[in-house]
């Protein structure tokens, strides 16, 4: 297992178990440096006493999942994930990974150990006097707010663009009843 500076880890250290942060590796004599209650600690042979902790899972937004669901179908690699010049990335997409080297850092993380995706808010749509906005055929608009359909803020924008000032969370909604 290969362990990179920031990753927490566990080690029994004078007969406890410990956990604590890799500050330094280094990599030609399989050392590490470890954070363990405010001390450095130098660690070898990595394999044998240091266990990475497994965090919780990094979270993406919905066209961060997407656009690394693009580019594995497309058998990209890592560089071609980040690479945000001649590629056909969303604008939404390009917007967040050059809005922070943070973003870029956290795709790549995501693209190498996983990852879950963000849950977005749902929304009804209530037009005045009209009702819900709802996706059936044979009519496009009810009193009820059961045949109404949650939709999440960009699936709105999609839509119309002004059905945005109309949305409703659903838990506000669901008080509503």
């Amino acid at each position: 297992m290969r362990f990179r500076e920031g990753d927490r880890v566990e080690l029994i250290l004078r007969s406890e178990k410990r956990v604590g942060t890799v500050e330094e590796v280094y990599n030609d004599t399989q050392k590490c440096k470890v954070q363990i209650d405010g001390f450095p600690v130098t660690v070898t042979k990595l394999q044998k006493y240091l266990v990475k902790v497994e965090g919780a899972e990094l979270v993406l937004p919905q066209f961060a999942d997407d656009w690394i669901k693009h580019c594995k179908q497309r058998e990209y690699d890592l560089a071609c994930l980040l690479d945000y010049e001649d590629s056909d990335m969303s604008a939404e997409m390009y917007e967040w990974l050059i809005s922070s080297a943070d973003n870029q850092e956290l795709l790549a993380r995501a693209w190498l150990d996983g990852y879950e995706v963000e849950k977005e808010p749902l929304y009804y749509v209530k037009l005045p006097h009209f009702g819900y906005v709802t996706n059936r055929m044979d009519y496009t608009l009810s009193q009820s707010k059961t045949d109404a359909v949650m939709l999440t803020e960009s699936k709105i924008k999609r839509m119309d663009e002004r059905y945005w000032q109309f949305a409703v969370p659903v838990e506000e909604a669901e008080g509503e009843a």
